[in-house]
């Protein structure tokens, strides 16, 4: 079947999808991706995961700045597509573009809609403690993440998954996915189910604060922030005025052996912990980077750190 898409994205969750579509029987008549943005402590422009990919297999690349201009509206006209695909491109369709590939606009969900509509929903699984999530085909409209679903399939959430893994877990699902999906979608072999809106969550944008560890809180709570801020903005603390990032822990719910805050050193069923006290129970460090440095296993800092042990973070 001859099927016409064009394709819009711009961070890594789209290049899996895209390398699909590659190797698919469809033509990729477009990519579109976000303008390329400075980067970097010299601020050169950086082009986009998608847009690199896009260049190394030869296929037209537009970056529009908006899609709610005419000549945004003409162009895409223009390329007469029959499916739009979008994964992570960041910006809401119009309504204008909605309309005009002849099979609708198809978007590929890192989560199982209607939980987790928005921004993150990756590191919003992480921190609600999900078991499970998944990706999610579904049919655009105008509203954010709210169309109707057309295919769904789930995954199991891991205790070492932080965003980065999960993300690229969920790339290759919907990857396979989207290619098993087009086909008949064009086809008219398959339906839609609205989404139930009174199940809906909404994940917000993350910021660079939201990385910063507030050791009144609970180890459970912090555990999952370092893996859902993980690889962005990544979860810090201050040690002796210097910013500490905590790659990899686990929560250890033990009765208190310290201040807030203050790093120990707590055995447990026979082991040796290194952690940090927290509102309730001891966040185990596993790997940590002092700013300038490199990540490395706990046990090593601590040797390089004699003091580090009984020392109080976050100030």
């Amino acid at each position: 079947m001859s099927v016409r898409i064009v394709f819009m994205g711009t961070p890594d969750f789209g290049v899996p999808v895209l390398t699909s579509l590659v190797r698919s029987p469809y033509e990729i008549v477009a990519v579109y991706t976000r303008p390329d943005r400075a980067a970097g402590r010299g601020r050169h422009s950086a082009r986009s995961p998608v847009k690199q990919l896009a260049m190394e297999q030869g296929l037209a690349v537009f970056e529009p700045e908006s899609l709610r201009t005419e000549t945004a509206l003409h162009h895409l006209r223009e390329l007469n597509p029959d499916v739009v695909v979008v994964a992570a491109f960041s910006y809401l369709l119009p309504c204008d573009i909605l309309r005009v590939p002849n099979h609708g606009c198809l978007n590929v969900h890192p989560s199982l809609l209607p939980r987790h509509r928005g921004a993150s929903p990756v590191a919003s699984a992480l921190l609600s403690g999900d078991e499970e999530t998944g990706t999610t085909i579904m049919l655009m409209d105008e509203g954010l993440d709210t169309g109707p679903v057309i295919r769904q399939e789930r995954v199991s959430i891991d205790d070492e998954d932080t965003t980065g893994t999960l993300t690229g877990r969920l790339a290759e699902l919907g990857s396979r996915l989207l290619v098993e999906t087009v086909g008949p979608w064009v086809a008219g072999e398959l339906a839609t189910d609205p989404q139930r809106e009174e199940e809906a969550t909404y994940s917000p944008k993350i910021i660079a604060e939201d990385g910063r560890l507030d050791w009144s809180r609970s180890a459970e709570r912090l555990w999952r922030e370092v893996r859902a801020y993980n690889p962005w903005p990544g979860s810090h603390t201050m040690y002796k005025g210097r910013r500490l990032k905590i790659h990899r822990a686990m929560p250890l719910m033990v009765p208190r052996v310290g201040t807030t805050g203050t790093v120990v050193d707590v055995r447990h069923n026979g082991t040796s912990f290194i952690g940090v006290q927290a509102g309730e129970g001891v966040l185990v460090l596993k790997s940590v980077q002092l700013e300038g440095k490199r990540e490395t296993p706990v046990e090593k800092f601590v040797r390089g750190q004699r003091d580090f042990v009984g020392s109080s973070l976050g100030h």
